[in-house]
């Protein structure tokens, strides 16, 4: 394997980085007590606190019983045909909130977010499969929120990527839901923890390898090669045409880096339209962490405009 020197940090980032917390490994003995430190953090009371934007939650069926969709749009909006983002979190809900909210307003549209099942209680199909019917709930009831049915934006973080970008798969050999571009933001999408970035940030950073090794075994139950369902790890789909138009973008300093590199790059082999960044010296969820950062500010205006110019948004409402 070639070096495994790892490539710089951003200073910027950096002095952020050094000091979190390194806490203890991911485990089922811990898993509860961080779920609930994340909710209590990031809680909608807490963080859906944008006077213009409204939020409301509706109960959808679901394949093992009712889901939650939350909707986010402008309190102001009076248009009836706007374009629609169906978001999929990675940690939980309201992780980037802020990048969310300033998305919906600046392109006066409808944004649906799913509350799936998890892993290891409930490992794949289960989140693939609310998420799918998370989306063709929004594609079958997008004329009542004042949704252009055939401008929806389908977009996930982190293990929300993997699930975006699966469920996206899903819909084409399904025959489902229409989606006009999808964007995917850091995704997890390889099972196999095999790349050159895995090994360099196994164990540093914000999201290491051991623990992405560790939501993996979560999600998959044992299972490996050829059990594992493209729709789980869309990585190892061997045809990725069929696509929306695609957005990838991602750190240099993070595992999920060559993964991502190599999904855009099977895009483009198969004839597909991707844009893909590698964000120099970045790691995972800097854009969430470190919003004064010049590159998160120019990582977030550069996906914010191809957001825009995908969903045919003119103009700007901030």
């Amino acid at each position: 394997m070639a070096s495994l020197t790892k490539p710089p940090y951003d200073p910027q980032l950096w002095e952020v980085l050094k000091n979190i917390p390194q806490g203890p490994s991911l485990s089922l003995e811990t898993l509860q007590a961080e779920r609930d430190g994340l909710i209590a953090e990031h809680s909608p009371e807490k963080v859906l606190t944008d006077p213009a934007i409204s939020h409301r939650e509706v109960n959808i069926p679901g394949p093992g019983g009712e889901l939650v969709v939350s909707i986010l749009e402008a309190k102001d909006s009076t248009r009836i045909n706007r374009p629609g983002i169906y978001y999929i979190r990675g940690l939980f809900h309201f992780w980037n909130t802020p990048h969310l909210d300033q998305t919906v307003l600046r392109c006066d549209a409808v944004l649906v977010t799913v509350e799936y099942r998890l892993a290891p209680e409930h490992p794949d199909p289960a989140p693939i499969e609310d998420c799918y019917a998370g989306l063709e709930w929004f594609s079958e009831n997008a004329s009542k929120l004042g949704v252009n049915p055939d401008q929806i934006l389908l977009a996930g973080f982190s293990a929300g990527g993997a699930l975006a970008a699966g469920i996206a798969l899903m819909a084409r050999d399904r025959n489902g839901p229409k989606t006009c571009a999808m964007c995917l933001i850091a995704p997890m999408l390889d099972d196999r923890k095999t790349t050159v970035s895995t090994f360099q940030f196994l164990t540093e950073g914000a999201l290491p390898g051991e623990t992405n090794a560790v939501a993996w075994s979560w999600l998959l139950q044992g299972r490996s090669g050829e059990d594992v369902s493209i729709y789980a790890a869309p990585a190892r789909a061997q045809d990725l045409s069929g696509l929306p138009d695609t957005w990838v973008d991602v750190g240099s300093a993070e595992v999920f880096r060559d993964e991502c590199m190599a999904f855009a790059g099977k895009i483009w082999e198969a004839g597909g339209g991707c844009e893909l960044h590698v964000w120099r010296g970045a790691w995972h969820g800097f854009d969430v962490s470190v919003p004064d950062a010049n590159v998160t500010k120019t990582a977030l205006e550069t996906r914010l405009g191809w957001i825009k110019r995908v969903l045919g948004v003119e103009g700007d409402r901030k």
